[in-house]
């Protein structure tokens, strides 16, 4: 892998669009690279640190937020800003940009306890709802609707036309993940919600029935975990602060989760797996980047960065894109 050096930390997650990566750090520059040549095409100053808050690109648009509250739309043509919108908190939260009536639309959570629905183009509020406690987590989309973890220990759904309330279900746990969803066959109107918890628990939330339809915690090791999971239909893959990625099954049977099986790493995993194919890629905070068989979790690959890597890797044109906290972004494959 080629390796790119920032001069600061990287915990934002890549984004990978036409050849181009899109990455933020904790210096605060957005950062705009060639796919290929690791080459850099443009950097833009954000206000303030990027931190976990990872690129979203849509029609010649990156979308980031910082820590000093500002959202910023750049064009990926020029690097230069479109517009940018000033929050009253920290974002750590992910842009979500999707389209409705017609509008491109793009939702940004903040630590001022609002998710905002933003005209795309403009900039402009169409709509903010309000929680009882920050907006960390990244909203999922489905089904018209977007499903928010709360810090305020209720899990939501807010309905992407106006920004009303239409699901609320107490998790009794604060959330820092965003939610991994799963449409649950035979009928696709039942969906299932996957959240780790700062309780040392993961939850399934069944959101057509509104109930929490089981939880799991670890036999032994009982830490929080902060890391969102990945779904297929057969597993749930989520890293815990316990140093673990576990593989849960979806439809356990019981209200008690369980464990395909786990896979023991040799610190804390606050990355998010990403799933290709039949593997499992995820970082560790103990500076390694692991590639996992998703039947059985076994180790295929692993590749030593020396840094703690608590991005998520980035997927795309035929390559893995990740970022360590010592500011290197690697590129694998191809």
């Amino acid at each position: 892998g080629e390796k790119d050096k920032m001069d600061a930390s990287i915990e934002s997650s890549a984004a990978i669009v036409n050849g181009v990566v899109y990455v933020g750090s904790m210096n605060g520059y957005l950062i705009a690279v060639d796919l290929a040549t690791g080459k850099e095409h443009w950097r833009y100053k954000a206000a303030q640190e990027i931190e976990e808050s990872s690129p979203a690109v849509s029609n010649g648009t990156v979308y980031v937020g910082d820590l000093s509250g500002m959202f910023h739309a750049v064009d990926t043509a020029t690097g230069k800003a479109k517009w940018t919108f000033k929050t009253g908190g920290e974002i750590k939260s992910s842009p979500v940009v999707f389209t409705d009536g017609g509008m491109e639309k793009v939702l940004i959570g903040s630590y001022d306890q609002s998710l905002y629905c933003l005209n795309a183009k403009t900039g402009v509020v169409l709509w903010k709802f309000s929680i009882n406690g920050p907006v960390h987590a990244t909203p999922s989309i489905a089904n018209g609707t977007a499903f928010l973890t709360g810090c305020d220990e209720v899990f939501y759904g807010v309905r992407l036309s106006d920004g009303k309330e239409v699901l609320h279900v107490p998790s009794g746990a604060y959330t820092g993940a965003s939610p991994a969803l799963l449409l649950a066959p035979p009928s696709s109107s039942s969906m299932l919600a996957f959240f780790g918890t700062f309780n040392n628990d993961v939850l399934a939330v069944n959101i057509t029935t509104k109930r929490i339809v089981w939880r799991y915690e670890h036999p032994q090791r009982h830490f929080p975990f902060y890391a969102s999971a990945a779904v297929t239909p057969s597993l749930v893959i989520v890293g815990g602060r316990d140093k673990m990625v576990h593989a849960l099954l979806p439809k356990p049977g019981t209200n008690k989760g369980k464990a395909a099986w786990t896979f023991l790493t040799k610190a804390r995993v606050e990355s998010s797996p990403a799933i290709a194919g039949q593997r499992i890629y995820v970082g560790s905070n103990d500076g390694t980047l692991y590639v996992l068989d998703l039947a059985t979790g076994k180790k295929l690959w692993e590749f030593t960065a020396g840094a703690p890597i608590s991005a998520s890797p980035a997927i795309g044109g035929g390559r893995l894109v990740i970022g360590d906290q010592d500011g290197k972004l690697y590129c694998f494959g191809g």
